[in-house]
């Protein structure tokens, strides 16, 4: 007959297998370690730049991509509150003060020229006055070039030009705004804030309300609240420009030992360090390494050989780290502004992953017991 194991063998092979277990298999965590990250780093051989931050540092670092028109957008001239434009049909009538006129026939004093529609090239044709460009000039300015070619040909012509159909100069407004639509540029909402206005306004939160311009080949953006802030930016709107109201989509990632691990939308503030972990309940009181508080960011080129005090080539994968128990560390914090993509990733505390090892230990003991009574 087979002699049984003893009890304090049996705990022994329990405490073994555990062990092996947890050696084996790895216990759960929310990311990698303060060590495994700085296994990355370029002086190991990685493609990070892994950089404690100081105040050089967080001066270097502070770049904010500001949104705003270049010149050639704030330099562009008013336009004429009704210009014409090709595809435009136009109504012209012509009076000459002779019995027998060129246009005119016996008895009549006027002609009518309707539905002359300004072609692709933004010119018209009128009889004796020969092919005129239209498109540019608002309709009192083609009445005076076309009085003026027949001056020459009749005595003392009077010209009327009316639009028949067609809106002229026109811009393009969607996005959220009240009323998307095609608007004429008339002697009110000439500038970007006044045609904003005549759509409606916009239909979300200014505060996080961005106005892209597209002109072109070429495209600006501002804030919203900047654009009623600063005169500069209240540019003048041009024929087939597209304006497109939109919310701002600017975001940080927050993961790892914190109060809520999730995608948080920037606003048009400048928020540090300190205030987007507050933002997401602040660091886990059971589980943060308050020395791992890592902000992870692709820097452009300028920024990164401002931190690292050489030049770089391209774009550099950087990793600050932020160790809240220096004596400053919390001042470094809320002097380290967070921008568009980084992700704020803070390490679990050494002690964590030794009580999960511990837990599973004693738990496999404890299931051990149970094995032991059931068999007994």
């Amino acid at each position: 007959m087979t002699a049984l194991m003893p009890l304090g063998g049996l705990y022994r092979l329990t405490m073994l297998a555990a062990l092996c277990l947890v050696t084996a298999c790895g216990l759960p965590r929310s990311g990698p370690t303060k060590k495994e990250i700085y296994s990355g780093a370029v002086e190991r051989g990685g493609n990070t730049h892994v950089i404690y931050v100081n105040d050089h540092v967080a001066r270097a670092s502070n770049f904010a991509a500001s949104y705003g028109f270049s010149n050639s957008f704030r330099q562009a001239a008013t336009v004429g509150a009704d210009e014409i434009r090709a595809g435009d049909v136009l109504g012209l009538s012509i009076w000459e003060n002779v019995d027998d006129g060129l246009l005119t026939s016996l008895g009549t004093s006027s002609t009518d020229l309707t539905e002359i529609q300004v072609d692709s090239g933004g010119y018209i044709f009128v009889p004796y006055a020969g092919r005129i460009r239209a498109a540019g000039n608002t309709p009192d300015q083609l009445r005076n070039i076309i009085t003026e070619r027949l001056s020459s040909q009749t005595p003392d012509p009077q010209v009327t030009v009316a639009r028949v159909a067609g809106d002229g100069a026109t811009v393009s407004v969607m996005g959220k705004v009240n009323g998307q639509g095609v608007y004429p540029i008339e002697r009110p909402t000439r500038s970007l804030s006044s045609m904003l206005a005549r759509s409606g306004g916009v239909s979300i939160e200014p505060e996080v309300a961005v106005v892209t311009v597209k002109r072109g080949n070429d495209s600006g953006k501002v804030w919203l609240t900047d654009l009623y802030a600063s005169p500069s930016n209240d540019i003048a709107l041009r024929p087939g420009d597209v304006i497109l109201v939109e919310e701002d989509q600017r975001s940080f990632t927050a993961i790892g030992a914190l109060g809520g691990q999730t995608r948080v939308p920037l606003g048009n503030e400048m928020i540090n360090a300190i205030e987007a972990v507050a933002m997401v309940g602040g660091l886990s009181t059971n589980l943060a390494d308050p020395t791992g508080v890592f902000i992870l960011r692709d820097e452009p080129e300028s920024v990164a050989s401002r931190v690292l005090g050489k030049p770089v080539v391209g774009s550099q994968r950087m990793a600050y780290v932020l160790d809240l128990t220096r004596p400053n560390g919390l001042f470094l914090a809320r002097d380290f502004l967070i921008r568009d993509e980084d992700t704020i990733y803070v390490t679990e505390a050494p002690f964590v992953q030794w009580n999960k090892r511990l837990s599973a230990i004693t738990g496999g003991i404890s299931s051990a017991d149970s094995v032991a009574s059931f068999g007994n």
